[in-house]
């Protein structure tokens, strides 16, 4: 990113899709509902610090290529944006699995209105990137990643209650959280399917 982009002098927007819908850790004076076009939310990105290990990876969800994102815009008051940068920077690139980018997103709750907001786009060629993995393989991992920031599974849940506040229902995420309440076991067809994004 160039420099002069932390410096300038307009308040930033920010894309949260997930833990940052939550647990945002910096200051807003706005925060509306939003969507993103053109990538989804995914639990793609094995987790070697934040919520597991290199040796016990966990899961954490990235912005992947395509579809459509359901999330929070925040806005932050110019004065305030090149230290939120730096926190968000510290915060989402310890391993560099996220590509920093500016994309538009639409502000739901302002009449459509369209603004440019920071997101973190997940690098499909680190080594990080997990893709698409099925049901099972999501389970075990979110069962038994812990990291610095606390339990995966704990991680997994919150976000999904911060998306049914929204009124966003995520069926991957949902159906993730169901056999971490242990409402149903996995049957043997949904170990053959793929988790979509």
């Amino acid at each position: 990113m160039d420099p002069s982009f932390d410096h300038a002098r307009e308040d930033l927007w920010i894309f949260a899709y997930g833990s940052l819908i939550w647990r945002p850790g910096f200051d807003y004076v706005e925060r509306v509902g939003a969507r993103l076009i053109g990538a989804h939310r995914a639990l793609c990105v094995y987790s070697f610090v934040h919520r597991g290990t290199p040796e016990r990876p966990g899961l954490v969800l990235g912005l992947d290529h395509g579809g459509m994102c359901r999330g929070i815009a925040y806005r932050v008051v110019a004065g305030k944006r090149a230290a939120t940068l730096a926190y968000l920077r510290e915060r989402e690139q310890v391993t560099k699995v996220y590509i920093e980018r500016v994309r538009p997103v639409v502000l739901v709750d302002h009449a459509e209105a369209r603004v440019q907001a920071v997101c973190y786009m997940v690098d499909r060629s680190h080594p990080q990137y997990a893709g698409r993995l099925n049901l099972t393989e999501q389970l075990h991992r979110v069962r038994h990643g812990h990291g610095k920031s606390g339990a995966n599974r704990d991680y997994v849940l919150a976000t999904v209650h911060a998306l049914e506040a929204l009124g966003c229902r995520d069926r991957d995420l949902h159906l993730l959280a169901e056999r971490l309440h242990g409402i149903h076991e996995v049957s043997g067809a949904e170990q053959a399917q793929p988790a979509a994004g």
